[in-house]
């Protein structure tokens, strides 16, 4: 996606719960005759310009198999309530594997529900990081096609002109006053989230100290704790989505498209 990445501090870390409340295990469901997991790992891995990808888990059976599979394990505790607060908890350990400093470390967050995923924008993270002088948070965001504008699996990003990241919903942002919602694409670009995370490592350690946000609770997303908190997230724009595995319907398109 990018011609070339500059080369900072960076370990992708990907936040492995394996009792999915929605499918449970899936995580290690087989997809092409691989797990799940092993999928985005050896994705991961394939980005330039990262010094580590870690897995943070607190199951004892996926820190067996991401052993196997070559790729370091942090063990975490169970009560983590999101990714972002079971990478935060092992921030200072993530920050040694990236071989830099708290305030330089970049840590991406991968969601481990993501088999499909581009290597590329990892990479292309990798570069906004540098381009825009480490900002605080960076999520990638693609331009969401007619009918997933109302899906509320989709998760939808309202973005500010320069390119701020105003808030997070299941629901289609803007609303358009007096136009039938099958006709809002037809009137502006609706954005969807692809749902990983750019940390600078000193905000992501200071995660356990910001407050609960009510919206985080009601939408159930975690991203939201930072818009309540006053923290920006700024985005970056990708061609499209890389699928993420919530329901059977969902993993069973995966191994449809996995299949050589």
């Amino acid at each position: 996606m990018t011609d070339s990445v500059p080369d900072p501090c960076v370990v992708v870390a990907v936040p492995a719960r394996l009792e999915s409340a929605r499918l449970p295990g899936k995580l290690l469901a087989d997809i092409a005759g691989k797990p799940m997991l092993q999928h985005v790992l050896e994705r991961c891995r394939q980005a330039r310009g990262v010094a580590a990808v870690v897995v943070c888990t607190d199951s004892d059976q996926v820190r067996a198999g991401a052993a196997a599979w070559g790729f370091p394990v942090l063990m975490t505790s169970p009560s983590c309530r999101s990714g972002s607060e079971r990478l935060a908890s092992v921030v200072e350990q993530l920050v040694a594997m990236a071989g830099g400093l708290s305030a330089d470390t970049l840590v991406i967050n991968v969601q481990g529900d993501q088999p499909l995923l581009d290597p590329g924008i990892i990479e292309a993270m990798v570069h906004q990081f540098v381009a825009l002088e480490r900002p605080p948070v960076l999520t990638p965001v693609y331009p969401l096609a007619a009918d997933k504008l109302h899906d509320p699996n989709v998760v939808k990003v309202l973005r500010a002109g320069d390119g701020r990241a105003i808030t997070f919903s299941r629901s289609a942002l803007p609303h358009l006053r007096g136009v039938p919602p099958e006709q809002w694409a037809d009137h502006t670009t609706y954005w969807g989230h692809v749902g990983l995370y750019g940390y600078r490592a000193d905000v992501l350690a200071g995660w356990m100290a910001l407050p609960v946000s009510p919206l985080e609770d009601l939408e159930k997303l975690e991203q939201l704790r930072l818009i309540d908190a006053g923290i920006p997230l700024l985005t970056f724009v990708v061609d499209q989505d890389c699928l993420s595995v919530d329901t059977p319907e969902q993993l069973e398109q995966a191994r449809a498209l996995a299949q050589p």
